[in-house]
């Protein structure tokens, strides 16, 4: 990332709407919008009785409030566009270290705790963050993660603000900035409305699939991630199934990936779904190995997928008998975890009536 020295490259939130310079003491005016106090007052003292900004008309007198979660902003990104008289004290308690370039500083403010998160939100810089995200910023899209922890209204509000274009735009180049883009979607995709604007957005899941089969290790293990919170919603396990993302979930749950057999579980709930894992030559020697070795999430999802499977097909049912599956049962159903039991007592009358 390079400084950010010249004017050219400082977010338009940053200047003065009359002196287009960057804010060193930025005031907002009862009408909303920030100004540079030493700009707006010069404006006033004219005797214009307007904003600025909507030419509509100010109360007498109109009170300069400081934008103090702007001003903050600003002296993270660079505190060096700060004068030494601007700073009163406690004005800039709590901001993070100073940062060569804006987005580095965004990021430190959104690390630094709850209130860094509100006063990047609300300073008005989240689209140059997004800007930087679609063009595979890391520190962009890492930042973007903190900002979704600020809760489900921010999360809404990202979404509504255009962060899935550019968190696909992340997705889809790949790369560092991959990995932290599909986190960011896994926690904006907690929320219910969310999981439904996501999926419905045409690059989206056909980004994460192609992640998935392209990525890292670290990148396929986050695009699972982003699939399963996605995939609790029934219409996107159709969109994951017809993108061609389960044979990638496969290989990755062959790999040891418990969240890849996880998503398989929810995929196995559509019939769809079903019947392009029937089509995967190793499907069955897969789910059995990992019923055999994997973790409880697991070996309980593994054990699920596989009576879906079997009872819907003798010939894999068969296989699965083969592979030793039966015995595997017999050695589950006295499982501590109650679910694994179950699972495998019903996966043990499935392939008996094979």
């Amino acid at each position: 990332m390079e400084e950010l020295p010249v004017q050219a490259s400082w977010p338009d939130d940053f200047r003065c709407p009359i002196s287009l310079e960057v804010m060193t003491d930025p005031v907002i005016l009862p009408s909303g919008h920030t100004f540079e106090r030493g700009s707006i007052q010069r404006w006033l003292d004219g005797g214009h009785l307007t904003c600025p900004v909507t030419n509509l008309p100010l109360p007498p007198s109109p009170p300069l409030i400081p934008n103090h979660a702007l001003r903050r902003l600003i002296a993270a990104v660079s505190p060096a566009a700060l004068s030494p008289d601007k700073l009163r004290a406690g004005d800039c308690q709590g901001v993070a270290p100073a940062s060569p370039s804006s987005v580095l500083g965004m990021l430190r403010l959104a690390k630094s705790g709850a209130a860094g998160r509100r006063e990047v939100l609300e300073s008005g810089a989240v689209a140059a963050l997004l800007q930087h995200a679609a063009a595979g910023d890391e520190a962009a899209a890492r930042a973007l993660v903190y900002l979704s922890l600020d809760g489900d209204d921010a999360r809404v509000g990202l979404v509504a603000d255009g962060a899935v274009d550019a968190l696909c735009a992340a997705v889809s180049g790949g790369g560092p900035a991959a990995a932290h883009a599909a986190t960011a979607l896994t926690s904006l995709a907690t929320v219910g409305v969310n999981k439904c604007t996501i999926g419905a957005y045409p690059s989206a899941i056909p980004a994460l699939a192609r992640l998935l089969r392209r990525g890292g290790a670290r990148e396929r293990r986050e695009a699972a991630t982003t699939l399963y919170e996605l995939c609790k919603l029934p219409e996107n396990r159709r969109r994951t199934v017809r993108v061609g993302a389960t044979p990638a979930l496969v290989e990755l749950a062959a790999a040891g990936s418990a969240r890849a057999v996880e998503v398989l579980g929810l995929l196995a709930k559509n019939r769809e779904g079903r019947q392009d894992m029937s089509r995967i030559p190793d499907i069955v020697s897969v789910l059995c190995s990992v019923a055999g070795s994997g973790n409880a999430r697991a070996i309980d999802q593994a054990l699920v997928v596989l009576n879906w499977i079997c009872s819907e097909s003798n010939e894999l049912a068969m296989e699965a008998i083969k592979l030793g599956a039966f015995q595997l049962c017999e050695a589950l159903v006295n499982d501590d975890n109650c679910k694994i039991a179950k699972n495998a007592v019903e996966l043990a009358r499935t392939l008996e009536n094979a």
